[in-house]
């Protein structure tokens, strides 16, 4: 479904990400494992086209629908969540009939369909719940979700857990950035762990079941445990 080859970014001089290589098959959940500024989120916005690759090579079906939940979602404050899907929905070119009824149906999804609230008076969970929402809108076959649980209390991180486990036993292919090891390891099939724009190891669940997560990274990176 899609594959990156020899991916490299330069911000001027600066080096973000290195000859990176990995793949995505169709209806698994693929970790892209690191730290902050180990170049997941530069990743991400070249493989949706938001940033340009220095160089390298990303293969991917030109009608392949992508949705995407950002690592800091940001809405109109003065609008309701529902208002806000109408909006984004509207933009895709969604009929009205299309919309009303797909936007109820997100909306009872990530737990927001009775919620009048504007999003200025969100809380980050409830902004995340609604970025996954937005994420959502068309149908698309891969999802891409950035740190959606970065900030969150115990609460909010248990119910965007619960949200992404139910798109994955739904058959979506999904793209999780995370530096949180316990989200992955709970939710995802395979990954890589990248440090300062590089490839530093490869995780697969099949292949190291019983073995913890948190050591594999920890090797991959070069820290220490205890």
């Amino acid at each position: 479904m899609l594959e990156c080859i020899n991916l490299t970014k330069f911000y001027k001089k600066k080096c973000v990400v290195n000859n990176l290589n990995f793949y995505v098959h169709p209806g698994e959940v693929f970790a892209l494992l690191g730290s902050n500024g180990a170049g997941k989120t530069t990743t991400i916005k070249m493989i949706l086209g938001l940033v340009k690759p220095t160089g390298g090579e990303i293969r991917l079906d030109t009608k392949l629908k992508i949705g995407y939940s950002p690592d800091t979602p940001y809405f109109q404050p003065f609008l309701t969540g529902r208002e806000t899907l109408e909006y984004y929905a509207a933009v895709q070119g969604l009929s009205k009939e299309e919309r009303k009824e797909e936007i109820s149906r997100l909306l009872s999804t990530v737990g927001l369909e009775a919620d009048r609230t504007k999003v200025r008076h969100y809380s980050k969970g409830m902004l995340q719940r609604l970025a996954v929402a937005q994420s959502l809108l068309g149908d698309p076959d891969m999802l891409i979700l950035d740190e959606p649980t970065a900030g969150l209390d115990t609460l909010g991180r248990m119910e965007i857990l619960g949200l992404i486990s139910r798109l994955k036993e739904a058959g979506k292919t999904i793209i999780l950035n995370s530096h949180i090891l316990n989200d992955v390891e709970q939710l995802c099939d395979r990954g890589i762990v990248m440090k300062e724009g590089v490839t530093v190891g490869t995780w697969d669940k099949s292949e190291y079941a019983g073995k913890n997560l948190q050591e594999i990274f920890m090797e991959a990176v070069g820290g220490n445990i205890g």
